[in-house]
């Protein structure tokens, strides 16, 4: 063969090899950007908002792993592929956490937050020694090294009557140390909502909730959105390219992605787990109302929950469903003033009846593994009267977030314990056994 008629050849398969890369790069990148956009935003959330800088550790794994490449920097953090491909950026923004995708020039000064009568305590020593035997087994004191480390348990708070009884930290957390609620957002969300409410900002029965929603999406209301009944597709699994992680991590206006969503069922009629719900629901509760500021202004000041951080996408929208960071003694302020019916230094600042309202079960058809769910809290009691967890009262009542963060509220005790950590693989988290022994002791 000419030498000639060989280079042309040869450089027609480089060709041809280029643009199979190329095409190969741009069907994946969906979901390389996914990967990228979950580790720049876990970095930069991680080191501004928490102080530490090991996401890996400190945060359910990424399978891309092997390929990302991470730079931390004063102003936020970045991942590529190999230093190269499908970058992603996440922005500092004070008060709000990190921003996927900039948007930090659209948010308004955050609200100055002080005050909660539980920040400046002394650290809790030592007491009761059945309360103490409680936190060692959260803590799995009673396990070899690696099953104590799979617990994963980090901070656990315990409030009995208004008072902090016991608290416990792990290695290289205290206090101070915000940690990552995840979908405990949701009954913050539900506070919010309870704010707005009582403010006659809004109404649970509002309808016709985004402009564009001319079908029989109309139909939805805010108590649907609450309810995780509004109908609307969704997949929860968090896997690469599903729903739940590309609103996360590949769209800047997250309400507007989940309300582009069609009908699966008709509103009311089936409740399907659904973090694009409760994060549309924060869309169109916060438009006109300071957007981003709204859970610091209506939730966090009153409160005085000044570790809560509740990050914002890149249209400005709080991330209701997922992102708030707080310590476990904020969490357990958040599950106090629930137990108190949103009393809070001797004012109403929610409805009256509002909890009991919010922690009874949604009362339809409901998809397995979400039995109990009421509105935006999982209640102890499923609507026939049954009890979901069988080792609590049945006037229990939770937040519950991914790999096991938990606020449990117990009326009947006048009992909260906050339970903060990091458990993607034990098979049991001790937190329901915990929250057992601890009414028992305290009782």
């Amino acid at each position: 063969m000419p030498r000639a008629r060989t280079i042309v050849l040869a450089s027609a398969s480089a060709a041809t090899v280029a643009v199979a890369l190329t095409a190969g790069y741009w069907y994946e990148r969906p979901l390389l950007v996914t990967g990228t956009g979950y580790a720049a935003h876990n970095a930069c959330a991680l080191d501004v908002i928490a102080g530490r800088d090991d996401a890996a550790s400190d945060l359910p794994p990424n399978p891309l792993v092997p390929v990302l490449r991470t730079r931390v920097t004063d102003d936020g953090a970045a991942t590529t592929i190999l230093g190269v491909l499908a970058r992603q950026e996440a922005v500092a923004v004070d008060g709000y956490g990190c921003t996927l995708g900039g948007g930090e020039g659209d948010l308004p000064a955050a609200t100055p937050v002080s005050g909660n009568v539980y920040t400046d305590l002394s650290l809790t020593e030592p007491g009761d020694d059945a309360v103490e035997a409680a936190l060692a087994h959260a803590f799995g004191d009673d396990l070899d090294a690696e099953k104590r480390d799979a617990l994963g348990t980090r901070g656990i708070v315990v409030l009995k009557d208004g008072e902090l009884v016991a608290e416990r930290y792990a290695d290289g957390f205290d206090q101070t140390t915000p940690q990552l609620g995840w979908s405990m957002t949701k009954s913050v969300t539900n506070l919010l909502v309870g704010r707005l409410v009582q403010q006659g900002e809004i109404s649970l029965d509002d309808d016709h909730l985004v402009p564009s929603w001319t079908d029989g999406r109309a139909d939805i209301t805010i108590r649907h959105l609450m309810q995780m009944t509004s109908g609307l597709a969704w997949d929860e699994t968090y896997d690469l390219g599903t729903p739940i992680t590309t609103m996360l991590y590949r769209e800047g206006d997250m309400g507007a992605y989940v309300a582009s969503q069609e009908l699966a069922h008709e509103p009311g009629s089936y409740l399907q787990y659904s973090s694009g719900s409760t994060t549309l629901l924060c869309s169109v509760v916060t438009d006109g109302r300071g957007l981003a500021d709204a859970p610091r202004a209506e939730v966090f000041a009153p409160l005085g929950l000044s570790s809560a951080v509740l990050e914002a996408d890149a249209a400005g929208t709080p991330v209701c469903s997922s992102y708030m960071w707080a310590t476990p003694r904020d969490w357990a302020s958040i599950g106090q003033f629930a137990l108190q019916d949103g009393e809070w230094n001797g004012e109403q600042l929610l409805p009256e009846g509002w909890m009991a309202e919010s922690t009874t079960a949604v009362d339809t058809e409901v998809e397995p593994g979400s039995d109990g769910y009421a509105s935006g809290w999982w209640s102890n009691a499923r609507p026939d009267g049954s009890v979901v967890e069988e080792e609590l009262p049945a006037d229990a009542f939770f937040a519950e977030g991914h790999d096991g963060q938990w606020v449990v509220v117990v009326p009947s005790e006048s009992l909260v314990i906050a339970r903060l950590g990091f458990t993607p693989e034990a098979d049991d988290n001790r937190v329901l056994s915990t929250a057992a022994a601890l009414v028992d002791a305290l009782r």
